[in-house]
């Protein structure tokens, strides 16, 4: 009755998570190109530099919320759990500080840059929600 889960086959969380990162790298790499070419070499630039600040923030957010939950499952109560959000906050905040005093026109490509994770989640909600549409098997 019970049939054997494939335990090779990748879980729909994995999925989304491999699909947001690529729909990521395909919005700083598209970002990146029109800022070359529309723009100038800055625009490109800078949107390059805030796209790769956003998968770092993205990568250092997700295994600080796996670290926090890791505790959690343990029944290690985290000391400060939120140590972690507020050290990034300031870690970013120097680098686009620092990004500002470099050549403030660099600032709004690069804060469109680090929005490439939000593109991203709009991206796969629009992808996700106009590909359910097609899959509808009843009301």
């Amino acid at each position: 009755m019970n049939e054997p889960v494939d335990s090779t086959e990748e879980n729909p969380a994995s999925l989304s998570h491999l699909r947001l990162i690529v729909v990521m790298g395909v919005v700083a790499v598209a970002g990146t190109v029109i800022g070359f070419v529309f723009f100038s070499a800055k625009a490109g630039a800078g949107f390059l530099t805030g796209g790769i600040l956003s998968f770092v923030n993205y990568f250092w957010m997700k295994h600080s919320l796996a670290r926090v939950f890791a505790n959690t499952e343990e029944g290690v109560k985290p000391s400060f759990a939120g140590s972690n959000y507020f050290m990034r906050y300031i870690a970013f905040a120097t680098v686009i500080g620092f990004i500002y005093l470099i050549d403030w026109e660099l600032l709004v490509p690069v804060i469109l840059g680090l929005s490439c994770f939000a593109f991203a989640v709009v991206i796969e909600g629009f992808t996700r929600l106009f590909s359910s549409l097609g899959n509808r098997k009843g009301i």
